[in-house]
């Protein structure tokens, strides 16, 4: 049986964060402006910074000038241009390394439990001047409206004590995802009420994203011939590069911004067609596509997100799901990378890794089932 939209999201969602892999060349680490220091250097503390956009973050604020902690469970080694100290503990239990230092300010990074926020704040209260939290979108209760910006309603908390929840509860039902960091958003405020900036990404992407969401599609359109898309093209898309979002959130940090910034890209309208064909110019490789309609695609056992990623049919619940007003941010210093250097940056990064990684992508329909819908499609 299909998969519900509403279930495709949950289950696969905006949801945990993925692991960056290290080797990132020099023109993927490149910064979409011209770098220069920051007008007053700045003692960081990163919670995380070696996952996804975390590298990104202390490769930025390294070129920016800053002195960079990072602090995570010292599973995975990544080189630095700079000299970064490294701080190995867990969130789940181990903070001893946090105690008794001082910071300017603390970006935590895809934290997903609002216990882990909590533990920190009673560590760091007092001791860093200012909270720089990576949230995401969907902790918005409707993705009904066009346009909403950061004053529209979040998701409450249906369960009996949010500070009980865990990974593996969390990972069980991931309907709770938005709920969690709703949650999160609001322990931040309790510790540091004056003193907090919260970034609501939406989708990220680019070079390192080892969930393939977006990757998929580059990997495909380079593969060329006949590919199968989803509704008619017209569906908006929003997302935002892992680079562009890191430097954002290092730059929250240095004016200490207050409030929530929805950091959803690029600055103008831009539709799933628009992203396929500019795809497609990068790799130029000859590629046709097949528009499905979301009707034809669930009758087919084919869902939105999982199978056709990126993609959700901007109608009812989901009218405004990739319509989220970025002006604010944007007012705050937000800034975009072509579209074309996200693409061939995350080829750049794709095409380097592993045979058996290339071969497995990790979201996106099978080339087989793919092949299988096309022939349906064609004959209908």
């Amino acid at each position: 049986m299909a998969q519900t939209r509403r279930e495709a999201l949950k289950l696969g969602g905006l949801g945990i964060g993925a692991l960056a892999l290290p080797g990132l060349t020099s023109s993927v680490l490149s910064a979409a402006q011209p770098m220069k220091p920051a007008s007053r250097p700045l003692k960081l503390l990163i919670l995380g910074g070696t996952g996804f956009t975390g590298p990104f973050q202390v490769r930025y604020a390294l070129a920016r000038g800053h002195e960079v902690t990072i602090f995570n469970r010292g599973s995975k080694s990544l080189d630095w241009p700079g000299p970064v100290e490294e701080l190995v503990g867990d969130r789940n239990n181990d903070l001893e390394a946090l105690k008794n230092r001082t910071w300017d300010v603390c970006i935590d990074n895809h934290t997903s439990l609002p216990v882990w926020v909590r533990d920190a704040g009673q560590i760091l209260q007092g001791n860093v001047d200012h909270y720089v939290f990576t949230s995401t979108l969907s902790v918005y209760a409707s993705n009904a409206e066009l346009d909403a910006d950061e004053t529209a309603a979040l998701h409450e908390y249906q369960g009996e004590d949010p500070m009980a929840e865990s990974m593996d509860s969390l990972r069980a039902n991931m309907g709770l995802f938005g709920p969690l960091k709703a949650e999160s958003e609001r322990e931040v405020a309790r510790w540091f009420p004056d003193s907090h900036t919260i970034v609501r990404p939406t989708l990220i992407v680019g070079p390192g994203d080892n969930t393939d969401r977006f990757t998929y599609w580059p990997v495909r359109m380079a593969r060329g011939g006949q590919v199968l898309a989803p509704g008619d093209g017209k569906d908006p898309v929003q997302i935002i590069d892992a680079r562009d979002v890191a430097e954002f959130t290092v730059r929250q940090a240095e004016t200490r911004a207050q409030g929530a910034f929805n950091a959803a890209g690029p600055d103008y309208p831009f539709t799933f067609e628009a992203m396929l064909y500019g795809i497609r110019a990068v790799t130029g490789v000859p590629a046709e596509l097949n528009w499905a309609s979301a009707e034809f695609l669930s009758e087919q056992g084919v869902n939105p997100w999982s199978d056709m990623p990126v993609w959700i049919p901007s109608e009812g619940d989901y009218a405004g799901f990739a319509s989220r007003s970025n002006a604010k941010a944007i007012t705050a210093g937000l800034t975009f990378r072509p579209f074309a250097e996200t693409v061939s940056a995350t080829l750049e990064w794709f095409n380097e890794q592993p045979e058996d990684r290339q071969s497995a992508l990790r979201a996106g329909i099978s080339a087989e089932r793919e092949a299988e819908v096309l022939e349906a499609l064609h004959s209908a």
